[in-house]
């Protein structure tokens, strides 16, 4: 029975191995293309690719084949750069999140109820922008919807 447990634990830790060593290798990944692709050089190249179709344009006639070929290609590489761009702007925002949090946790006077903002429901942020704006005196503040005070719409305090 105990071989039984310790054979099941074993290949638990294996799944487990195997999706962390995929998510940190698209990680990985994700973080070389988005400085590449993001470059200069990526974009002279794009540029490079349209103005080699457009000229190839009059050779192939100008053929649906001739389009399908920059519809297709376009459409591939806007599909997969939007999942890399989504991966690292997680990573980014979310580890912006955690600076900040750190930076409110230990501020003197500082609303550890700020910590965490990012859970909050739509009507619960927009009550404490008006509350910011009304003590930046920028605008008069909006009565929230809900009747809830901006003072109670963050999460419970930490110590």
């Amino acid at each position: 029975m105990a071989d039984h447990a310790l054979t099941k634990e074993l290949n638990n830790q294996q799944e487990r191995d195997f999706f962390c060593i995929v998510r940190d290798a698209f990680r990985c990944f994700a973080q070389r293309s988005s400085s590449i692709l993001g470059s200069a050089w990526s974009f002279c190249g794009a540029v490079l690719i349209i103005v080699v179709w457009l000229v190839t344009g009059p050779t192939f006639h100008f053929s649906d084949t001739w389009q399908l070929i920059i519809n297709t290609a376009t459409t591939v590489v806007t599909f997969l750069m939007v999942f890399l761009i989504q991966n690292t702007q997680n990573r980014d925002t979310k580890s912006l999140h955690l600076k900040i949090d750190e930076l409110l946790k230990a501020t003197r006077g500082a609303r550890n109820s700020m910590i965490d903002l990012d859970r909050l429901s739509d009507e619960q942020l927009a009550r404490l922008e008006n509350e910011f704006k009304e003590i930046c005196g920028m605008e008069e503040p909006v009565a929230p919807a809900g009747g809830l005070s901006a003072a109670g719409a963050g999460p419970p305090q930490r110590s």
